[in-house]
């Protein structure tokens, strides 16, 4: 059996200076690598990476990149005391609220902010899946 596992996750940027500002001033992260085009972010077990869209193209041997798809790349946080502050900083680090915090039908409370290049991260606390101290999340087995 494969082993279940996503090792990075690699975003498309317009302008990377303008994403790194995002990740860096409204999430807080220090980036582990820069390059021309491209800048990576360790994450607990994964690896971010911003990639600027020409170059990511040329690394996929595409011409250009296709419109961006559905999907959203999920950051849980500790308590819910921390998602609404933690959207406002990545809207003031140049992000746009999506959708305000608010309670889903399964309980905790989440929202939806984009980055600078519309990639949207879903920002959530729940309380059925919790945090590690290494900063893991694992979905309960008696769920």
């Amino acid at each position: 059996m494969a082993e279940q596992r996503a090792s990075l996750i690699t975003l498309a940027t317009a302008d990377l200076a303008r994403s790194r500002r995002f990740y860096v001033e409204g999430f807080g992260w220090s980036p582990v690598f820069e390059a021309e085009d491209i800048v990576f972010y360790q994450l607990n077990g994964i690896i971010l990476a911003t990639y600027r869209n020409d170059s990511f193209a040329n690394d996929m041997g595409v011409a250009a990149l296709p419109a961006p798809g559905g999907f959203a790349v999920a950051h849980n946080v500790r308590s819910e005391d921390e998602v609404a502050p933690l959207m406002a900083r990545l809207a003031e680090a140049g992000g746009s609220v999506l959708r305000p915090a608010d309670a889903p039908p399964h309980g905790g409370l989440r929202g939806y902010v984009a980055d600078p290049d519309g990639n949207p991260w879903e920002i959530a606390y729940n309380a059925g899946i919790p945090i590690d101290a290494e900063g893991n999340l694992t979905f309960p087995e008696d769920a």
